[in-house]
């Protein structure tokens, strides 16, 4: 087996190690949970988000700063608006990214929580009204297909949204997000592997 299924660092990723993680209770991965962001709010490219996911976001550089800077989050992986790939977190390592959330396991039959537990986080750099960019899905697809490859028990059905399984508290990706284009792709390339 290669160096990119034994490790839970992505070899097309720049590494940027966040505090914010620690051990999986178990080894389970089985669910990956799509997210966006932009800081500022609407604003996008600059350091911001590493800042904010390695706990060093300067509260004076923007107002809305001191309202997050407390938080302790991080993701696996950010994709950026040029498709460049950052990743936070070893995917073998619980990130904190999903917070308060529930999702319905049809293998299992049964509600969970605690999805941070076993599921993998990938925030795209973006909102809900502004659409992502083609670099972003295809950089996405890729990671996708490394993570569907890594765990055994993650496939196309088990993708989400943070909305989805946060739906009180949380919008993303958003209407913007086009997951039938995603899925799209993600179909296509996965057959032209065959």
């Amino acid at each position: 087996m290669n160096n990119e299924m034994t490790d839970g660092w992505w070899k097309y990723a720049r590494k940027v190690e966040s505090p914010n993680c620690d051990e999986r209770p178990g080894d389970e991965v089985s669910l990956l949970v799509l997210h966006a962001i932009s800081l500022p709010p609407g604003q996008f490219s600059g350091s911001a988000i590493e800042a904010l996911f390695t706990n060093r976001l300067a509260v004076e550089d923007h107002p809305f700063f001191s309202e997050i800077a407390h938080l302790c989050v991080s993701a696996h992986l950010l994709i950026r608006r040029d498709g460049e790939c950052v990743q936070f977190v070893n995917t073998d390592q619980r990130a904190w990214h999903a917070g308060r959330s529930q999702w319905w396991d049809n293998g299992l039959k049964e509600q969970r929580r605690t999805l941070n537990d076993f599921s993998v986080g990938i925030e795209l750099e973006g909102d809900d009204i502004t659409p992502f960019t083609k670099a972003q899905y295809q950089a996405l697809v890729k990671a996708t297909e490394w993570l569907i490859a890594r765990y055994p028990r993650l496939n196309a059905s088990r993708i989400t949204s943070h909305a989805y399984v946060a739906p009180l508290r949380k919008t993303d990706p958003g209407p913007a997000f086009d997951w039938a284009y995603f899925y799209q792709l993600l179909t296509a390339r996965r057959l032209d592997a065959l």
